[in-house]
């Protein structure tokens, strides 16, 4: 192939792709001119024609063209973005909001999905004796990620056990974490932190003025000294405080007393 360096990417693969197709031992030649400056962009294109030799290699060149180019403007003819600064997922989950926002009006930040930023002491991790593939535990994770329902967490459970066998106490870790993410953010729990036996918890503000305060302080009295409620910049604010080691059960109740949340608001309770 002459002037190799003015094709694209996925050019070049399809043409190697056509080249020793029957018994015989076949080689593809790209070329360019003698002593020509290669752009950039063309040094790019043909290193990676070089590197992905392998079979299955095409979902490698789609990305490395994406990275090249840009994911580019779904508006318009530009080409801007390398997407590999950010992530395929990430990327993603930014298009279909900026989408989302345009398709509603608004700004982006306002379709984007509530989010409890967690700070727990507990080793919640997939470990590399449970999981020795460096791409399947990329998968496990993203699919703890994407939980988004108790029943989705029972399938990822079973997922697990019957591809890998049962789970050790990290992975479990990582359940209860997923488990109180998921249901702090159907509460609308900003924040989640432990510190020195104690595990703070801070609700949206707008969240905090629809709780019912005679049924909050009703549940919380099931819990003894265990549970503290105050409020911090006009937000509800949860203290669990411990006077001794309870280990993970403590999770087991942050998780259990988040869950009853949303049933003291005013609307549940007028229900």
């Amino acid at each position: 192939m002459y002037d190799a360096d003015r094709m694209g990417l996925s050019q070049l693969y399809q043409l190697r792709g056509r080249v020793g197709r029957s018994n015989r031992v076949a080689y593809a030649y790209f070329t360019y001119q003698k002593d020509k400056v290669l752009t950039e962009v063309a040094e790019k294109r043909l290193q990676a024609i070089k590197e992905f030799t392998e079979l299955g290699s095409g979902f490698k060149i789609a990305m490395r063209d994406l990275s090249i180019r840009g994911a580019g403007n779904l508006l318009g003819a530009q080409q801007h973005g390398f997407i590999d600064s950010v992530g395929f997922d990430m990327y993603s989950q930014m298009l279909k909001d900026a989408i989302e926002a345009k398709r509603q009006g608004v700004e982006p930040e306002a379709v984007q999905p509530f989010q409890t930023e967690l700070d727990l002491s507990i080793d919640a991790y997939i470990p590399a004796d449970y999981i020795e593939d460096e791409k399947q535990k990329i998968d496990m994770y993203k699919q703890f990620q994407a939980i988004e329902s108790a029943e989705d967490i029972r399938d990822l459970k079973d997922e697990l056990i019957d591809r890998f066998g049962d789970y050790p106490g990290e992975v479990d870790n990582l359940f209860t974490v997923t488990s109180i993410r998921l249901y702090a953010k159907q509460a609308r729990i900003e924040s989640i932190s432990e510190k020195n036996k104690k595990i703070a918890m801070l609700m949206e503000s707008n969240q905090s003025q629809q709780i019912d305060g005679s049924k909050l302080f009703e549940f919380a009295n099931q819990y003894g000294r265990t549970v503290q409620l105050g409020t911090e910049d006009q937000q509800l604010k949860i203290i669990f405080k411990w006077e001794q080691d309870t280990e993970h059960r403590r999770y087991e109740i942050v998780e259990r007393f988040i869950e009853q949340l949303p049933e003291l608001s005013r609307e549940a309770t007028s229900a």
